[in-house]
């Protein structure tokens, strides 16, 4: 059976950079939900006709299929109109724990889910051990600006948008601070999924 690891942190934080990490070093799976979630509205799908009927046509690209940037231009910074975005896209909750399910039967020795709402769910119902990836706001604005070539003032939309992870810390059991060189995360987390698996029944 896998070890099941949940992983969150907040936007440019390096999250995904430590799942990476977990997949080419440890022979993990992993599971974006943010990436999975674009599936539960593809063409064809109820969700993607909800999704237009909610937000107009405007939000379909070219392809055919939604525009996610063009729907997070409409949603960010719009608590009412995320709500809505989620209740057009369907039972989110319930197709990730069934994920979860699955994953405990997987034959990677490490399945790793990464979720932005890790633990506003009840995802760690099932997963082993969550891990937040913590930034100082400055890194990871800095990182945004030059990932997503955003302005400053869009770099801090977007993070005045997220939540601290100071409030999500006492449910983490760990936080990894990545506010050094990329090799120094690395170092963190070869440590620590050796110290978890090590301690794992």
């Amino acid at each position: 059976m896998a070890y099941i690891l949940g992983v969150t942190g907040s936007i440019a934080s390096g999250k995904s950079l430590l799942c990476r990490r977990l997949v080419d070093a440890h022979g993990a799976r992993h599971i974006d939900a943010d990436r999975h979630v674009h599936t539960m509205y593809e063409p064809g799908k109820p969700a993607f006709d909800r999704i237009v009927a909610q937000f107009g046509e405007q939000v379909v690209g070219d392809d055919g299929y939604i525009d996610r940037k063009a729907l997070g231009d409409i949603v960010f910074g719009k608590p009412d109109l995320l709500a809505a975005l989620r209740t057009a896209i369907g039972d989110i909750e319930g197709e990730f724990i069934r994920l979860l399910k699955e994953l405990k039967y997987d034959p990677a020795p490490i399945a790793v889910f990464e979720a932005v709402r890790l633990f506003e769910g009840p995802y760690m119902e099932i997963c082993d051990a969550g891990w937040l990836v913590a930034a100082e706001d400055e890194r990871a604005i800095d990182r945004l600006m030059a990932r997503n070539g955003l302005t400053r003032e869009e770099a801090e939309q977007r993070m005045a948008s997220a939540i601290d992870w100071t409030q999500r810390a006492p449910k983490a059991d760990l936080v990894l601070h990545n506010n050094g060189t990329v090799d120094e995360l690395l170092a963190s987390v070869d440590q620590a999924i050796s110290q978890a698996l090590s301690a794992a029944p």
